[in-house]
């Protein structure tokens, strides 16, 4: 299990979140079209996995933001 500096549980697309200058998980949410809630767990709850739509919907909205990765990248699907 992967912690962040304040203990929280997060996830590799968290910490790829995290690691972005740039975007932050309100850009993915807008982009995406995704809830906050289902951005959330993807970065902090290991045990989340999502539809395929959900994953689709945010490789469009990563796409939209100009970053050439995929979620499938980081989850074990």
């Amino acid at each position: 299990m992967l912690f962040n500096k304040l203990g929280q549980t997060r996830t590799k697309f968290g910490y790829w979140v995290e690691s972005q200058k740039d975007i932050n998980q309100s850009k993915i949410i807008n982009a995406s079209g995704m809830s906050k809630g289902t951005i959330y767990r993807l970065c902090n709850d290991p045990k989340f996995r999502p539809k395929h739509s959900t994953v689709v919907c945010i490789n469009k909205g990563l796409a939209k933001l100009k970053k050439n990765v995929r979620l499938e990248d980081f989850l074990n699907l």
